[in-house]
């Protein structure tokens, strides 16, 4: 250890010698590890984020949703009908509870878009009919009152739940809970409000993005009788009409390992029924694994193009030390000719090189850790986490480098001739 000591505080003071030189020669591996933990971060943290908007669906979920089919479909099916007829209906539901025993929990949803009035405050929202399991199902927190129950829906109860901006929009200045709002022609009981709720992330085709916060929730029993199952659009001088039973329906099975068993199970409940591909479902389980895939693919398409510059900062270490080795070849003789070995001149150069590989890859981390927190301030919608595999890797990856790349100019010092070396001049 002493011997290894008084190596390493020699390499110190061969390497201050030329300050200049040695800080340039470290700023390779430093921007390297850095960009190694700042990619790594930023891609962490948008697999992250887009991982737990999939999971707040629910990773044990199977969502069956209701779909405008295509001109193309509604052409294959016959002549267009006034009345465009689609999605779930509640014969599908029944079939699917029949028939699917994995099914723990079951979630039917309406959804309609709606003025929401009260007095001259007015706001264009959804009108979700649903039941009592809704808050549960979708991560809702009750702020003030109560959410809704299953004898609200039984008793087809002219109750309403607000979320937070629909809440603040028509009761600026007082509580709502006890207050009425307008829906339609009708007039329902603010019986609870619920806390700000982060809008679930869009999927692809496979799911909309859905702004929890200017909802309006009223029993399902209600929904229907109030509404009905027809809804007339005017626009552009024209009427449409569509008729819709229900929006969606979220099944919940026991466990993550009876997910893909049940998905067959109730395709063949409504498909058949269903030919214009109506309805679609959703697997939020296959969608996780899918974002995972993706986000390991990422890291390392990110990781890899960050490994570049480490490799160039690695040929950096390589070309000034060969040249070290060329300036120090008469030092090298004299210290041959005092005894020493050919293995005290390899680690003698060798542990200079991990010195500066090692200052750089400290210096790197530093500033990795320093970019993604800059980056999340000046860009608030951007998600960067720092791991500690990713700063452990950079760090190793530097050190190692340091070492493969100081092996050949350390074995190139430790060969030379003793007395070639004392001639050189």
């Amino acid at each position: 250890m002493g011997r290894i000591w008084r190596a390493l505080k020699l390499g110190m003071k061969s390497l201050l010698l030329h300050k200049l030189r040695s800080g340039l020669t470290v700023l390779g591996i430093v921007f390297g590890v850095a960009a190694v933990i700042s990619m790594l971060a930023i891609a962490e943290g948008s697999s992250r984020e887009a991982q737990e908007r999939i999971r707040a669906l629910g990773a044990t979920n199977i969502i069956v949703r209701s779909v405008k089919p295509s001109d193309e479909a509604q052409a294959t099916a016959g002549r267009p009908a006034r009345i465009l007829n689609y999605g779930i209906k509640y014969d599908d539901y029944e079939r699917i509870m029949e028939t699917v025993p994995t099914i723990r929990k079951v979630l039917p949803i309406r959804e309609i878009r709606k003025g929401i009035r009260r007095y001259q405050y007015n706001l264009d929202g959804r009108v979700v009919g649903t039941t009592q399991d809704y808050a549960d199902f979708n991560m809702l927190e009750v702020d003030r009152g109560r959410f809704l129950t299953a004898a609200d829906n039984e008793k087809y109860q002219n109750y309403a739940v607000l979320a937070s901006t629909t809440a603040r929009t028509l009761f600026p200045y007082e509580d709502p809970v006890g207050q009425a709002v307008k829906l339609g022609t009708d007039y329902y009981t603010v019986v609870g409000v619920t806390k700000e709720r982060q809008s679930s992330a869009g999927i692809g085709s496979s799911l909309a993005a859905q702004d929890f916060n200017k909802d309006v929730y009223i029993p399902l029993n209600t929904c229907k009788v109030r509404f009905g199952e027809k809804i007339v659009n005017a626009r552009s001088g024209s009427m449409e009409a569509e008729e819709t039973q229900l929006s969606q329906i979220t099944l919940q099975v026991a466990s993550i390992d009876k997910v893909r068993p049940t998905v067959p199970i109730i395709k063949a409940a409504y498909e058949p029924w269903h030919p214009r591909k109506d309805v679609e479902m959703t697997v939020p389980y296959d969608l996780l694994v899918a974002a995972q895939q993706t986000a390991r693919q990422f890291s390392i398409i990110l990781g890899t193009i960050a490994a570049i510059s480490l490799l160039v900062g690695g040929i950096g270490i390589m070309n000034i030390m060969l040249a070290t080795v060329t300036e120090r070849t008469r030092e090298i003789g004299i210290r041959r000719a005092l005894g020493a070995k050919r293995r005290d001149i390899t680690q003698q150069f060798l542990i200079e090189t991990v010195v500066l590989s090692g200052v750089g890859g400290i210096l790197g981390v530093t500033m990795g850790i320093a970019i993604p927190q800059l980056i999340v301030y000046f860009i608030p919608d951007q998600k960067a986490f720092v791991t500690p595999g990713s700063v452990m890797l950079a760090f190793g990856i530097s050190v190692a480098i340091g070492i493969l790349f100081g092996l050949y100019p350390a074995r190139r010092a430790a060969l030379m001739d003793p007395i070639e070396a004392l001639r050189h001049e």
